[in-house]
């Protein structure tokens, strides 16, 4: 699976009692495939997926998967404490057609997470798993940091195919990118380098398998007309194991040291700032590149960094999405730190 450019790691809506507010996923999602991220990560940390139950984390799977534009990536954060957990969740959000699952490093039994154990861990959930696995290390919120050496053992599994690296250290991005770089692996592409879906697949087999009866066709001797099937011509893309960045401020240098792309929180309530920081990388213009990222960054230390997920909502608030109350524990912004984002975002206003 090609794995390039921002996703976002979409947020949970809720209504003020806590309850789920679906309708709000559906709304979200819609807008979010229209803008040009490349896809959206359902249930990693911004959608407050430990705070859900299994139930919840399994309706919102596939509200969003039904509400996605087929042609954006779907990465479902599927991680659990247990190999067993894991692999329930992974298992349904195949038969939702995702693309990929997020598997945060498990954590709770911190002095226990030796190297060992995590190469079980995620070798296990390789083994079995019916999609493509990407690793998530996430020190800020698991107090676990993922070592180098595992990362570059477990990158020579044929179903890890990436890493959601979430330190913000683009040192490590860069000895990760250089230690993975012998590993050669193809993805399947557009004609013009987008990611080929599952869903698409699965959207043109439905279409190519069924037949559509013209009206004209059976008034002239009930003959069926069968309706043209569109094709997409595909091409082979190298990608060898991807690595995607979490933090929106340091993402140019991360991009710069290697990184395939960015799973950003900050791109939940600014997609298009972020995309434009990839964009000008990608198309070779680093003033454009530094100059937004340098515009960016305090925004993005506020909202994600300080604020968090209730930061992250409020923004989101600003700029027509639904972001709304956060699940306790977690509590909403003062009206003090909701006139200090709102400066912060002035400029990211969609």
């Amino acid at each position: 699976m090609l794995l390039q450019g921002i996703f976002p790691p979409v947020t949970t809506p809720f209504y003020a009692d806590g309850s789920v507010y679906f309708k709000k996923i559906e709304h979200n999602i819609d807008r979010y495939s229209r803008t040009p991220c490349a896809g959206v990560v359902v249930l990693g940390s911004t959608g407050e997926a430990v705070m859900l139950s299994d139930e919840e984390r399994r309706e919102v799977l596939r509200v969003s998967a039904e509400a996605a534009g087929a042609e954006k990536v779907l990465i479902a954060g599927t991680g659990a404490e247990s190999v067993v957990e894991t692999l329930k969740l992974t298992e349904y959000a195949a038969t939702l057609k995702y693309d990929a699952a997020l598997v945060r490093t498990p954590h709770f039994f911190r002095p226990q997470m030796t190297p060992q154990a995590m190469l079980g861990f995620y070798r296990t959930v390789a083994d079995r798993s019916p999609l493509p696995v990407l690793l998530y290390t996430v020190p800020p919120y698991t107090a676990y940091d993922l070592p180098l050496e595992v990362i570059v053992e477990l990158a020579e599994h044929p179903n890890i195919i990436g890493i959601k690296e979430s330190s913000g250290n683009v040192e490590k991005v860069a000895a990760m990118v250089q230690a993975t770089r012998h590993i050669k692996r193809s993805a399947t592409a557009t004609e013009t380098f987008q990611a080929v879906t599952g869903r698409m697949s699965a959207l043109l087999q439905q279409e190519s398998s069924g037949q559509v009866a013209s009206a004209a066709g059976l008034a002239n001797g009930g003959q069926i007309a069968v309706a043209a099937v569109p094709k997409i011509k595909t091409r082979s893309k190298e990608v060898g194991f991807q690595v995607l960045v979490g933090a929106a401020h340091t993402l140019l240098a991360s991009l710069e040291a290697g990184a395939a792309g960015a799973v950003l929180a900050f791109a939940v309530p600014a997609p298009t700032v972020c995309f434009e920081i990839y964009s000008a990388w990608k198309e070779n213009d680093p003033e454009l590149a530094r100059s937004k990222q340098e515009s960016a960054a305090p925004a993005a230390r506020k909202v994600v960094s300080e604020l968090g997920v209730p930061g992250v909502k409020y923004a989101m608030d600003l700029n027509g999405y639904y972001g709304g109350p956060p699940r306790l524990p977690l509590v909403p912004l003062t009206a003090e730190q909701k006139l200090d984002l709102e400066r912060h975002m002035s400029s990211f206003r969609n």
